[in-house]
């Protein structure tokens, strides 16, 4: 028998033996009436009690447990000691959660939680913005009225847990996302999200780069290839025709090899094994040597000049300076008609080294700008051939920009012309009286 019942039983016993007390001092009436009123005391104090314990029940705070007496003294000071084990449960439960919210909200990837009907119970806030989702109003909701793509739909109808799914951004067309199913608990499942926009754009990159190398690589192979049977197959070819051939086949073969050149200083300048040796490159020297070449390559067909407004030098590669501005002088020659004129100049611009080519060639479109410094993107294939490009020059000076902390600015005007320019921080340059 529990102690409750035992005091209970305890209390009874001492009304009914002050009833039987009272009894012959009183009278059966009088000691009946006394146990009577016992009894309601007694029930008017457990009443009261449990009055007690039905408000606390209505907003159980552990600092608010009833102070009982008697019987229900212990049974509060239970209930207390229950009270204070759940509030401390509670809050424990409470921080793990909000630390598996704040690890979700920190997570770099999309987390939408579904329950058994694929409703949204949480998400956190790169799955809002990757879907579109809004915390106020879409929460409860099947995920599958949010997110209207049939593809979707279909791969959470198939619960394949197995394979990620690769699809579009209902928010953004440009952002390609990848989803992944993850149950967990009982009929509970986790949606992740990555943001692989990025890699795909590698991915293409890698496929039309391994296409253009081909296709580069097979059209001067293919004029050697056809001559070396020509020459082969008619024997009785005059000196005059062979000449021809041989000057065609090794105009090919310089063009297999400036293609080659230009992989490898790719390879070279993006590998990590390639630290940038750097050292004080005199640049107005420097500028006066590519003007040379470049006056070679004209063959007086352009008037190139020079404008050297600052004696600085910059801190970094020569070799890797001298290939970036030789690149942007070069195609300055090579896409400006007879007669054009070519415009070097290197200067100091509110602290900053700015180096610029500036020409009066045929100009770029604005829509073909940002794709310029992309490997082997050319506006036009067949004059770039003409000229003798391999269609790598401007990713080449992308990656020594990078490497120097540069950044590369262009304007051009269809008809009228373009300028490069290059800007350099202040960190890189080098005074001339720092260099002598």
């Amino acid at each position: 028998m529990s102690e409750f019942w035992s005091r209970l039983l305890g209390n009874l016993t001492l009304l009914l033996l002050g009833a039987l007390v009272v009894w012959p001092i009183a009278g059966a009436v009088w000691a009946l009436l006394a146990l009577c009123l016992g009894l309601l005391g007694l029930l008017v104090f457990h009443l009261r009690q449990l009055q007690q314990l039905n408000q606390w029940l209505a907003n159980p705070q552990v600092r608010a447990v009833p102070e009982g007496s008697g019987v229900w003294e212990e049974t509060f000071v239970a209930l207390y000691h229950l009270a204070r084990r759940q509030s401390v449960s509670q809050q424990q439960l409470s921080k793990a959660l909000a630390r598996f919210q704040r690890a979700g909200e920190a997570m770099p990837d999309g987390v939408v939680m579904l329950d058994a009907g694929d409703q949204i119970e949480w998400f956190n806030p790169i799955a809002g913005e990757q879907f579109g989702l809004n915390d106020k109003t879409d929460i409860g909701n099947p995920i599958t009225y949010l997110i209207r793509q049939s593809q979707f739909n279909e791969y959470i109808t198939a619960h394949n847990y197995s394979e990620p799914l690769v699809m579009k951004s209902t928010r953004s067309p440009d952002m390609i996302l990848a989803i992944q199913l993850v149950p967990f608990g009982e009929d509970l499942k986790l949606l992740i999200s990555r943001d692989i926009t990025r890699f795909e754009q590698v991915e293409t990159m890698r496929r039309d780069f391994i296409a253009n190398v081909s296709h580069e690589l097979r059209t001067p192979l293919t004029v050697v290839g056809g001559f070396l049977e020509s020459l082969q197959d008619y024997t009785d070819l005059g000196e005059q025709e062979r000449a021809h051939f041989f000057e065609l086949m090794r105009d090919q073969t310089l063009r297999m090899q400036r293609l080659v050149e230009d992989l490898l200083t790719l390879s070279r300048l993006e590998s990590a094994a390639n630290p940038l040796q750097e050292d004080a490159v005199p640049v107005p020297q420097l500028l006066q040597q590519l003007q040379a070449e470049a006056q070679g390559l004209s063959q007086g067909r352009h008037r190139v000049e020079l404008d050297i407004k600052s004696d600085a030098a910059l801190f970094g590669s020569d070799s890797e300076l001298r290939s970036a501005f030789g690149n942007l002088i070069s195609n300055a020659v090579r896409y400006t008609p007879q007669n054009g004129e070519i415009l070097v100049r290197w200067e100091e611009l509110n602290g900053e080294g700015r180096f610029s080519v500036k020409d009066s060639g045929i100009g770029i479109e604005a829509r073909h700008i940002p794709r310029l410094t992309e490997r082997f993107y050319r506006i036009d294939r067949s004059r770039s051939r003409e000229t003798g490009g391999t269609g790598l020059g401007l990713s080449i000076v992308k990656h020594v920009l990078t490497r120097h902390q540069a950044r590369l600015e262009i304007t051009s005007e269809v008809g009228h012309g373009s300028t490069f320019s290059v800007i350099f921080p202040a960190s890189r340059l080098v005074k001339s009286a720092t260099v002598a």
